[in-house]
């Protein structure tokens, strides 16, 4: 057999042993997987996940994703708890095991200290018989028929299958918290979902003496110094009370000098645009984004609810906020 038909048997091979054993985990969402989870949600401290070897590093994983969504959780391991770490972990806190064999010595050697501080375990293994599977307060089957490794020895369809169980516990409660988009976003303020759900457009405009405003009375001539300084390519037409009539750009002037419009004795009321797009400032800047987009425009001024001009937002604003 050719060495690139050995690798495509392999790889088509292991996934479908895997593909198998994450089929048959639906079996395992029983009294003991929701009893966990209701445990979980009564939690008045965190979930701390412990794992040795492939256990552990499926456990880091599990417990980066429940406390994104909603759940405190954090990861210790075993031989550290056993020299100090265990200090880490308190009586309001509920202990989740990533143990394949159920026999981990080194998890094993934490139970005593475990049980007499009272704390709950959730055992997550592939021989529910076994010391900790006995030891445990729920116990969640992680069983596999066999792993997609040849040699039968490394694990990968039981840390597949342990993966897949603890997506279905950290949705289930992030389901049973309420727990919405905006809260993912808080807890994730770096990323672009983040700067899309938190960041307003009162974060992002421009207001006060940055914002270029005339009156409508205000000669085409000085209107046009009042853009050129501010750089907005437009102004915009406020009344005097502040609620704003229209605005002027670019495109503006250039059909009002296609008209012949002498541009000394025109009044900028004459010659404004009154149709302009407009936002709220407590409304999230990816909204702003969507309405420019939509218009192709590229500056949106920015009023309260009685028209009142606060500020106003350019496309460049959005971009340097990596909002879009």
């Amino acid at each position: 057999m050719r060495a690139e038909e050995l690798i495509r048997n392999s790889a088509q091979r292991t996934i479908d042993i895997e593909q198998r054993a994450i089929t048959t985990l639906s079996e395992r969402i029983d009294d003991d997987f929701i009893q966990a989870c209701m445990a979980m949600l009564a939690c008045e401290g965190r979930i701390v996940v412990l794992g040795i070897g492939k256990s552990g590093h499926i456990g880091r994983k599990i417990a980066a994703t429940l406390a994104s969504t909603g759940t405190p959780a954090l990861f210790v391991h075993p031989t550290e708890a056993s020299h100090g770490d265990i200090g880490m972990i308190t009586e309001a806190d509920m202990v989740l095991i990533l143990s394949n064999s159920g026999k981990t010595e080194e998890i094993i050697a934490l139970l005593p200290i475990l049980k007499r501080k009272g704390i709950p375990l959730i055992v997550m293994t592939g021989e529910t018989g076994s010391t900790l599977g006995k030891a445990a307060t729920f116990v969640i089957n992680a069983s596999v028929n066999e792993e997609a490794c040849p040699l039968g020895l490394a694990p990968t369809s039981s840390s597949t299958s342990a993966l897949v169980l603890g997506d279905a516990l950290a949705m289930a409660l992030l389901e049973a918290r309420g727990f919405t988009r905006e809260d993912y976003a808080i807890s994730h303020p770096g990323g672009s979902l983040g700067r899309r759900l938190l960041v307003k457009v009162e974060d992002l405009m421009h207001s006060g003496d940055e914002i270029p405003k005339v009156s409508a009375d205000t000669p085409l001539s000085e209107a046009l110094l009042v853009m050129t300084s501010k750089g907005f390519g437009l102004t915009t037409v406020i009344d005097h009370e502040g609620a704003v009539t229209g605005v002027f750009t670019d495109g503006d002037l250039r059909r009002s000098l296609d008209r012949g419009k002498d541009i000394q004795t025109t009044e900028i009321g004459e010659v404004m645009s009154r149709d302009y797009k407009q936002i709220k400032a407590d409304a999230l800047a990816a909204e702003a984004a969507r309405v420019m987009q939509q218009s192709s425009i590229y500056v949106l001024l920015v009023e309260n609810e009685a028209g009142q001009l606060q500020g106003i937002l350019k496309m460049h604003d959005l971009l340097q906020a990596s909002v879009i």
